[in-house]
This record gives C-alpha cells, sequence and structure tokens, in this order.
C-alpha cells in the first residue's frame, strides 16, 4: 500500500493558518491532530508486528508499544519516540494513528520503534518524566534480544515537551547511569529544550506546572545548558510555523552543540510546516523529514 498524499485541501489549510499559527496554538493544534489522523487513516501498516502496552513501571503512563520489522534481519537500530503535549498533556496513542505514524515510518523502514509514554505534570514534577525516559532506554537495552534490536545502535526522538525530556537526558550528565546514556544519537523535533515562561510562550503555565515558578532556575533545568563537547550526536528540526520561542531554542541548541563540537549538526528546517504537521505527516506520502531521519541513523554510530 502506498503512502497517502497530503490533500490538496489540507495543504491550503496549513497555509492559511501557518502564518497566524501563535494566535491559537492549542485550536490549531487540534485542528492539525484532526486532519493528520484522517490521512494517516489510509497509511501502510504492512510489515510491521507491533507488540502494545509494555509496562517499563508502576504508574499507567509508565507503558510503551514495541513496532518491529519485519524483514528478516538479525538485528535492527530502535528508536525511542516520546510524544508532546506542553508538559501536562499527551498520550503516546493519542489518536488511533497519531503518533503510531511515526513508529510504523521506522518499522517500515527497518529501524524498531519504541512509542514510549511518561508521567505527566502536575503528577510528576522536573525531572521526573527525564527519569521516565532513562527507563525506557534501560528497557530498551534490557530487552532488545527479544525485539531484534542492536544496543550499539538505540537513538531517542522527542517532540516539543517530549524534545525537551530527552534533550534533558541526552545532555545531562546528572540524569544518566555510571555507564553512560545508552544513546548513539538524538532527534530534538520542534523541541523546547529551554524552560521559560516568557509572556509570549502560551504554555508559561504549563512550563510552571512541571519545573516550577521560580524561573531563577529554568536554566539549571533547561536541557540546552548541558550541551559539552562530549553531547551525543544529535539531529535538530523545527517547523517554519512553530509555537512560540520553540525555533528560537532548537536554534539555540544547535549553536551550543556547534560551538562545543566545532562542527555544525544536521539541521532541517521545514518551510509550509507548522508544530504539528512536523509529526503528523510520517508516514505519508512527503518523506524529506524522515529520509533525513533515516540518513542520520545509517550515518551515526556502529555500521
Amino acid at each position: 500500500m502506498p503512502e497517502p498524499e497530503i490533500p490538496s485541501h489540507l495543504r491550503r489549510l496549513m497555509a492559511e493558518i501557518g502564518p497566524k499559527w501563535k494566535s491559537d496554538t492549542r485550536g490549531h493544534i487540534r485542528l492539525m491532530i484532526e486532519e493528520f489522523s484522517k490521512v494517516l487513516a489510509t497509511a501502510p501498516k504492512d510489515g510491521v508486528r507491533v507488540v502494545r502496552d509494555i509496562s517499563y513501571g508502576d504508574h499507567d503512563r509508565q507503558a510503551l508499544d514495541v513496532y518491529v520489522p519485519d524483514q528478516g534481519q538479525a538485528r535492527y537500530p530502535a528508536l525511542i519516540f516520546v510524544h508532546g503535549g506542553g508538559f501536562t498533556d499527551g498520550h503516546r496513542n493519542l489518536t488511533s494513528d497519531i503518533y503510531a505514524n511515526v513508529l510504523y515510518y521506522f518499522a517500515r523502514n527497518g529501524v524498531v520503534g519504541i512509542n514510549a509514554g511518561y508521567r505527566l505534570a502536575a503528577d510528576a514534577k522536573y525531572p521526573e518524566a527525564t527519569k521516565d525516559i532513562a527507563s525506557v532506554v534501560r528497557w530498551v537495552h534490557d530487552n532488545a534480544a527479544d525485539y531484534a534490536i542492536d544496543p550499539k545502535r538505540i537513538f531517542l526522538m522527542g517532540h516539543s515537551a517530549g524534545g525537551a525530556h530527552v534533550a534533558s537526558y541526552a545532555y545531562d550528565k546528572r540524569q544518566h547511569p555510571s555507564s553512560g546514556p545508552g544513546l548513539t544519537g538524538l532527534f530534538v523535533i520542534s523541541g523546547r529544550v529551554r524552560a521559560d515562561n516568557r509572556p509570549e510562550n502560551p504554555n508559561a503555565k504549563r512550563v510552571e506546572a512541571y519545573y516550577g515558578d521560580d524561573a531563577r532556575r529554568y536554566d539549571d533545568v533547561s536541557a540546552v545548558t548541558h550541551v559539552d563537547a562530549t553531547s551525543v550526536p544529535t539531529f535538530i528540526a523545527a517547523a517554519e510555523f512553530e509555537n512560540p520561542l520553540i525555533d528560537v531554542y532548537c536554534l539555540e541548541l544547535a549553536h551550543k552543540l556547534a560551538v562545543a563540537k566545532g562542527y555544525a549538526p544536521p539541521f532541517l528546517w521545514l518551510k509550509g510546516h507548522n508544530h504539528t504537521s512536523m509529526v503528523g505527516h510520517f508516514n505519508t506520502a512527503e518523506d524529506i523529514l524522515g529520509r533525513a531521519c533515516l540518513d542520520f541513523i545509517r550515518q551515526t554510530g556502529a555500521p
């Protein structure tokens, strides 16, 4: 089954609301989720075995789904995907197709996908979501053999608030086990990698719900602060039309990585896309971001 095209009416809608995205971020996010869920209902899911609702902790949100390619390889790279939701909302299976589309895409292209849930604020405040990411990474290493995963090729991807959590785990050595982060690479997709409660941030109260309202602590708890020369290889992507400040912080992350390492990390700015379509369009016929991610996986780490 071929990947579905993004229909012309949805392209027109994206072009219409893109320039005014910041005027109603939550409403526009809901609209994009509804529209992309319709498109993804016909997306291919063949050649993938899915094992759902595996617990990695005691909380009901500490659960994951595994998407295993049926391609006959002895070992596959693995990608852990962490959803967004403004620190207080969201679910790994927000609809029947979002965010499963991301994992189906990678599994159909020879990468084991892990769709990971985590605890939300105010039930869990910083750094509890980061600790959940650490537990998921540990689970993947411990269970690699059962899912044909190459433990030397484990990648972590986060979108929006999920990008904050994965980057916090990947960069902040305080969150690592003694053996290190156990990652080959990191994807930050439209990630809020700096904590802020600035007036122009429509999710400022949600940031406070997770990080607290003392802005003096925000630099220390921000993932971007902890980048250094030893940070894991990182791929960064941002949309033309982002939630306020997210594109700024993605660029700050790219700059800090470049300064620390002496070379620029891969960075993709996706024209015509918005904060939600960045993940909604995985497993459709538009493949620019997906192919760039697959190239990064193939070029990074052990062969």
